[in-house]
């Protein structure tokens, strides 16, 4: 004889269970909350982003609809010695930056880490060209390297020797927009850096100084290899900063006297980014400009990828 056995409904204590819902009401007042962000994701990131590498496959000056070209535009630029003269300036310029802001600006927090006096105003002084805006900056230079002018020729022949072009020379425009930029930039890494440095424990030092180490040698052993993850920070960012660079090389090359037009002279300054904003808007080659930046991104992105194979052999972490 079988006995049925009654259903009984899943209790939790004296309460029902009930079947979990895909998205309860909390989870939609949470979605509407994120909204606005989600929004402003999809239609100024991702829709741009889409749109953008379909425009790289097309012939399109945004007067008339895009006419698919395949890999047309990828052909041109890899036979357009421009394009490989912008990306030698850019990489060029990013040999020189980006390990000279590093190590200065790692001296510069190293020195203002220790008690010294009005610290807070040394500190401020340093991070004001970070806040200054670039036309700020080019007035600063153009009193400096105006070849005409400037305050460096007229030193130059106060020592005797004789004027320079400076960034109408194309020998000595990269590496003076380095200096610039540099100049304007190293205060923001310092301060990552300082960060780094304060998090450094104490008591290491002071074992070392008992094991009687010198101040090189607790740099190089103690103070290297902890802030060895904020070193990396900073050689990641100041890359995707250097291969994004436009506004100061626009700014730079454009304004001050002498240069007849941004990248000169003779695009010996001519960078991607300056590269793809004259295709773009100057010549209105939307598809072939679109295509620059997808490069420029998977340029980016095997760079990355590379530094971070790296890290794994000299980043230290505790």
């Amino acid at each position: 004889m079988n006995h049925s056995v009654p259903h009984k409904r899943a209790t939790r204590g004296n309460m029902p269970i009930r079947k979990q819902k895909w998205l309860n009401s909390e989870g939609r007042w949470g979605l509407l909350l994120v909204s606005p962000y989600l929004i402003h994701f999809i239609v100024f990131l991702v829709g741009p982003l889409i749109a953008s590498l379909y425009f790289s496959f097309t012939k399109y000056d945004m007067l008339n609809p895009p006419e698919w070209t395949g890999l047309d535009n990828y052909q041109t630029m890899f036979s357009e010695p421009l394009f490989w003269k912008s990306l030698w300036n850019t990489i060029y310029f990013a040999i020189l930056f980006v390990p000279t802001q590093a190590f200065l600006a790692l001296i510069l927090a190293v020195a203002l880490n220790q008690k010294l006096k009005a610290l807070k105003l040394i500190r401020m002084a340093h991070f004001i060209p970070v806040i200054s805006s670039w036309t700020v900056i080019l007035f600063v230079a153009d009193a400096i390297f105006n070849p005409r002018f400037g305050m460096a020729n007229s030193l130059l022949n106060k020592l005797g020797f004789s004027p320079q072009l400076w960034l109408n020379d194309e020998n000595l425009v990269i590496p003076l927009l380095v200096l610039i930029a540099v100049w304007k930039g190293i205060g923001y890494i310092m301060i990552i850096y300082l960060a780094g440095l304060q998090n450094v424990p104490s008591d290491l030092y002071e074992a070392a100084e008992i094991d009687g180490a010198g101040v090189l040698r607790k740099f190089r052993s103690i103070t290297l290899p902890l802030i060895s993850p904020t070193t990396f920070l900073v050689l990641v960012l100041s890359t995707i900063t250097t291969f994004q660079a436009f506004e100061q090389i626009y700014v730079l090359t454009g304004g001050t006297a002498g240069v007849t037009a941004a990248g000169g002279p003779d695009n010996a300054s001519l960078v991607l980014m300056l590269y793809l904003y004259r295709e773009g808007f100057s010549f209105m080659h939307m598809g072939y400009a679109s295509a620059i930046a997808w490069v420029l991104f998977m340029i980016l992105f095997t760079l990355t990828l590379i530094q971070l194979t790296i890290q794994k052999r000299w980043v230290h972490y505790e």
